[in-house]
């Protein structure tokens, strides 16, 4: 039996702060046999490491979300790149642009986007990339500065059919996890439908983002199962399909392989 592999978690996040060890502890007798937890902000990115050192089945990523860049320094920089020579840190992330929220200024997140662009291929591991409300300056950026490069994923992906072929046609992955069950889903639904089943992997971004019936409560990977209901349903293909190839997807994207 395959299992199903989270690839954007924050269980670092004070919300699991009551009951993470018990939790993360419970993950695999559901099913859940992989989790790659990801960073946001320079001290997201030391507890995050920490994760990885206690438990064998999770992962990190060490990079700064766009809102979290106003105080970046190059010092920062090193510390990512020195940390991420460990075998257990499988990607930059999560970086970006979130134009949502407009801070910082939109030039100091491009600066950080870029640079964090250049450290990913400097230490030749994958990206995630955040983008909200920043279709056309994201996608202008990965072109210039990341394309054909280290691969990646793009993170909770929110963008029209077009905007995914552009992604697809780079080789790049889409993080496909809660929303796709929302009522309200349907561009999401129709970019499911498009891409093919060997560029989608699946994610939680938990505790954010539980999928129906549980939206609106805190999130975590035991909710992927009704994720990987909505894929088959859209796809027409058998769940344990759908975990089997998301789960080789998510190897070859972080290469664990």
């Amino acid at each position: 039996m395959s299992y199903i592999f989270d690839t954007h978690a924050h269980y670092d996040d004070e919300a699991f702060d009551m009951d993470r060890d018990a939790l993360l502890e419970s993950l695999k007798e559901h099913g859940i046999g992989a989790v790659v937890n990801v960073g946001a902000s320079m001290k997201s990115c030391r507890t995050t490491k920490a994760l990885t050192e206690k438990y064998p089945f999770v992962y990190g990523a060490l990079g700064v979300h766009p809102n979290e860049t106003a105080d970046l320094t190059e010092a920062d920089m090193e510390w990512i790149r020195t940390e991420s020579a460990d075998k257990k840190i499988v990607a930059i992330g999560e970086i970006g642009l979130d134009y949502y929220w407009d801070e910082p200024d939109r030039a100091i997140q491009k600066k950080w986007f870029v640079r964090q662009l250049a450290l990913a291929k400097e230490t030749g591991l994958p990206v995630i990339i955040h983008s909200r409300d920043a279709a056309k300056d994201t996608l202008d950026i990965m072109v210039s500065e990341h394309k054909g490069t280290t691969g990646g994923v793009i993170h909770c992906f929110s963008y029209e059919t077009e905007m995914a072929r552009e992604y697809l046609n780079m080789g790049y992955f889409l993080g496909i996890g809660g929303v796709l069950t929302f009522k309200n889903a349907r561009k999401l639904k129709e970019v499911v439908e498009y891409a093919p089943m060997d560029r989608l992997v699946l994610e939680t971004d938990c505790p954010y983002l539980a999928p129906v019936p549980y939206r609106g409560k805190r999130n975590s990977s035991l909710y992927l199962t009704k994720v990987v209901e909505a894929v088959a349903e859209i796809k027409g293909i058998p769940e344990e399909e759908v975990i089997r190839i998301t789960t080789e997807n998510a190897r070859k994207l972080y290469r664990l392989t």
